[in-house]
C-alpha cells in the first residue's frame, strides 16, 4: 500500500471514530434531555439563547443549583454535538467518495441545526407541543448518526456488515416493528411534555380496572384526589394516551417475538440470530423498565433509564432493517453451512 493509499485510509478511520464519538455523546445528550424531562425543570432556564442574561457558555458555575445545572448541562451538551457534527460534516465532505454518505451528513448537520432551534423555541415560546417534535428529531438524528457510523466502518467498507440471507418476510416485519417503536417513542414524547406525571398510577390495571373509566364523575374524583396528593390534574385524553402506549408496548413486544421466532425457526434467517436476540431481550427489559416507571411512581433515574433504552432499541431496529434492505439489495448473502437446496423453498 503506498502513502496516498495510507493517508486515504487513516482519514477514513478517523471519520469512523469521529461518527462513533458523536454517536455516543448524542447518546448522553438523549438521556440528559430525558432526566430534564423527567425531573420537571425544562424551563429552570427561562432565557434563551442566553442563560439568566448570560453568554451560556459563561454562566457562573456557582449558579448551577437544582434544576439550573441540569437544564444548563443540557444546553452545553447540546452545544458541543453541534460543534461535532459541523465537523463531521466536513470531513465527510473532505474524505468520503460516496454521495449518498455525503448527503447523510449534510442532513445530519441540518437536522442538527433545527433540532437546536426547536430547543430554542420551546423555552422562549413556551410550547409543550414543541418540545415534542424537538424529542422525536432527537431520536431521528440519533439513528442517522447510528447509519453513518455504520457506514463509515471497516467492515461496511470491506462489504462484510451487510452479508445476510434473509426471508423477504423478514424484511418487512422489522420493519414493520421499528415504526412501531418509533411511534411508542413518539407517544411518550407526549406523555412526558403534558408534564402530568401519572395520569394511571397502577399497573397492569389502570385504577384497578382493565379499562379506566374516563366518565366526568369519575375524572373529577380522580383530579380532587391528585389535587390533595399535590399533583396537577389529569384528562381522559391523557389517561387513553397511556393506555395506547401500554397496549402498543405488548403489540411491539409480540412483533419483535415473531421476528425471533422467524429467525431462530429458520436456517435461511440463522446469520440475523444475534441481532432479534439483542432485540428482543432490549424490549423485555424496556417493558420491565414501564412497568417499573409506574411502580415507582415516575421515579426520574427509572423513567429516564426507560426513555434510553427506547432510544437504543429504535437504533438497533433501523441499523437491523437497513442491514437487511442492503443485503437484498447488494445480492451479498450468507449461507450457513448445514444449509440444504430444499431450504430454498422457505425462502417465499
Amino acid at each position: 500500500m503506498d502513502a496516498t493509499c495510507k493517508t486515504v485510509t487513516s482519514r477514513r478511520v478517523a471519520l469512523h471514530l469521529w461518527c462513533l464519538a458523536t454517536l455516543a455523546a448524542t447518546f448522553v445528550l438523549l438521556c440528559s434531555g430525558g432526566l430534564v424531562t423527567s425531573k420537571g425543570v425544562g424551563m429552570s432556564v427561562p432565557d434563551w439563547p442566553t442563560t439568566y442574561g448570560y453568554n451560556m457558555f459563561f454562566f457562573p458555575f456557582s449558579s448551577w443549583v437544582g434544576g439550573i445545572f441540569h437544564e444548563h448541562l443540557h444546553r452545553l451538551i447540546a452545544s458541543g454535538i453541534g460543534l461535532m457534527t459541523m465537523i463531521l460534516t466536513v470531513i465527510t465532505l473532505a474524505v468520503e467518495p460516496r454521495r449518498w454518505v455525503k448527503n447523510l451528513a449534510v442532513i445530519a448537520f441540518v437536522a442538527v441545526c433545527i433540532q437546536g432551534l426547536l430547543g430554542g423555541l420551546r423555552v422562549s415560546l413556551f410550547k409543550n407541543e414543541i418540545g415534542i417534535f424537538h424529542g422525536m428529531l432527537a431520536q431521528s438524528f440519533f439513528c442517522l448518526l447510528g447509519i453513518l457510523t455504520v457506514s463509515t466502518s471497516p467492515s461496511f467498507l470491506r462489504a462484510k456488515w451487510d452479508i445476510f440471507l434473509p426471508l423477504p418476510f423478514l424484511k418487512k416485519i422489522v420493519l414493520l416493528a421499528t415504526a412501531l417503536i418509533f411511534l411508542q417513542l413518539a407517544l411518550g414524547a407526549s406523555m412526558r411534555h403534558a408534564h402530568l406525571g401519572l395520569s394511571i398510577p397502577d399497573f397492569p390495571l389502570a385504577y384497578g380496572k382493565i379499562l379506566p373509566d374516563t366518565s366526568a364523575t369519575t375524572i373529577g374524583k380522580i383530579n380532587e384526589a391528585r389535587l390533595a396528593d399535590s399533583q396537577m390534574p389529569t384528562t381522559p385524553t391523557q389517561i387513553w394516551l397511556q393506555m395506547a402506549h401500554r397496549t402498543m408496548a405488548f403489540v411491539i413486544l409480540g412483533v419483535v417475538i415473531t421476528v425471533a421466532g422467524i429467525v431462530f425457526s429458520n436456517p435461511i434467517a440463522r446469520s440475523a440470530s444475534t441481532w432479534s436476540a439483542i432485540w428482543l431481550v432490549m424490549i423485555l427489559c424496556q417493558v420491565a423498565l414501564g412497568a417499573w416507571t409506574v411502580w415507582s411512581n415516575k421515579a426520574a433515574d427509572v423513567a429516564t433509564a426507560h426513555m434510553a433504552l427506547g432510544a437504543l432499541s429504535l437504533l438497533v431496529g433501523v441499523l437491523f432493517t437497513f442491514r437487511l434492505f442492503r443485503a437484498s439489495e447488494s445480492g451479498r448473502f450468507t449461507v450457513p453451512d448445514d444449509f440444504r437446496a430444499s431450504d430454498l423453498s422457505r425462502v417465499a
